[in-house]
């Protein structure tokens, strides 16, 4: 069953859809060797630079909107006045100034903090500083807090400590969208999260491991939110968002197949589209994949109803996404990681599409590629084939004279 009627959210108007941007942490990590590597160090060129790609090349426009700063842009220090501060040498011309230049490309900034004493690669938390530090990201103009949770003391802590940072946040009026990663730490402790407090206090949320670059991470996560989608579905909604993590398309990692997977789930389950890859450098494969309007149409459907796993038989499974106008997402993978393409055949009737194909329905295939299979009716016997490790999704809606 698909549930569409979400917990309330925390209620500061933002992420009604899923958010969609860049952040640097699976393609450029910690990396602070701006001597050796400046191309590629975690600066302020580095967000200038991909925050005049996202406004040139077509991401903008897509809603790929925020540019997102990860761990390792702090300064070791606070300030005289208790103030975080960027590293001197890596951002000479101060967040306020990168802000600015990434909101005069029509884009977001979004920055990087720790519920805990350090962030998870050591620089200063927030603990003790929530009010000062909110206050400060607003004075700067951000625009998105993506808040970590390494360094606690106890778990106690920790939801203190966010419920907090939500709170002072929300004090400073302005619009900062709230990405927390209270659920992970929570499991990570032994316990399940609360996610109708989780809901109220956050517009997203992390619920398992750190994304890697290869399929055995894909997989991993895909199936901890199989596994757990009675559990954590039910609070995805308008405002509020389960996030798997990043997509890694355009890395090194993933082929062709498993990274229309991730795009195709990542839509399916209404996560939030945050890339992190290089822009600079990406392959037109890849790129024509993420900025895939079919796709992204799905992953940002108003209704906000996050898809669920339905099936799991003969090694694939089949996801199913309510969409707004009646109308459905299903996303066909092919568990196999030996042999060639395989054979599924499927009725209408069987998916759960009555309310589209009620007289009869127009089925889409948008990925691989793009199709259009016409009219169908509920007794419509579908059959196509996938790629092992790959997926292929289609648009069910009622058909329309």
């Amino acid at each position: 069953m698909i549930i569409t009627k979400p917990a309330d959210a925390l209620n500061n108007g933002l992420a009604l859809t899923p958010t969609m941007g860049w952040l640097h942490w699976e393609r450029f990590m910690c990396n602070t060797d701006c001597t050796n590597d400046p191309k590629n160090c975690i600066s302020e060129q580095l967000y200038m630079q991909m925050a005049d790609i996202m406004a040139s090349e077509g991401w903008k426009e897509l809603g790929y909107d925020y540019v997102c700063i990860d761990d390792c842009w702090l300064a070791s220090d606070r300030d005289s006045q208790k103030r975080l501060q960027p590293d001197p040498k890596r951002f000479p011309s101060g967040i306020k100034k990168l802000a600015d230049y990434v909101h005069s490309k029509g884009l977001k900034l979004g920055i990087y903090e720790d519920v805990g004493h350090k962030t998870c690669a050591g620089y200063p938390g927030s603990l003790g500083y929530y009010d000062i530090d909110a206050k400060t990201f607003a004075e700067w103009g951000i625009d998105l807090l993506k808040f970590d949770g390494c360094n606690f003391d106890n778990l106690d802590q920790l939801v203190k400590g966010y419920i907090d940072m939500s709170n002072a946040l929300n004090k400073t009026g302005r619009d900062i969208v709230y990405a927390c990663e209270w659920p992970l730490y929570t499991w990570d402790g032994g316990l399940q999260p609360n996610y109708t407090a989780v809901r109220h206090y956050c517009n997203s949320w992390r619920n398992f491991a750190d994304i890697y670059d290869s399929w055995s991470s894909i997989k991993s996560t895909i199936d901890w939110a199989a596994d757990h989608q009675e559990i954590i579905v039910p609070a995805a909604g308008p405002g509020g968002w389960n996030d798997p993590d990043m997509l890694v398309i355009g890395n090194f990692g993933l082929s062709r197949n498993q990274a229309v997977t991730q795009m195709a789930i990542w839509a399916i389950m209404a996560s939030p589209l945050i890339m992190s890859n290089d822009l600079r450098n990406i392959d037109g494969y890849s790129k024509s994949l993420l900025q895939n309007k079919y796709v992204i149409a799905v992953n940002q459907d108003a209704l906000g109803a996050q898809g669920q796993r339905i099936s799991k038989s003969n090694n694939f499974d089949i996801w199913k996404r309510e969409l707004s106008g009646n109308s459905f997402a299903l996303v066909f993978l092919n568990r196999e990681e030996i042999g060639g393409p395989r054979s599924i055949a499927v009725i209408l009737n069987d998916l759960g599409v009555d309310s589209s194909c009620k007289m009869s329905c127009v089925v889409t295939q948008i990925l691989p590629t793009y199709e259009q299979w016409g009219r169908k009716n509920l007794t419509a016997v579908l059959q196509f084939t996938v790629n092992p490790t790959g997926s292929v999704m289609l648009r069910v809606e009622p058909f329309s004279n």
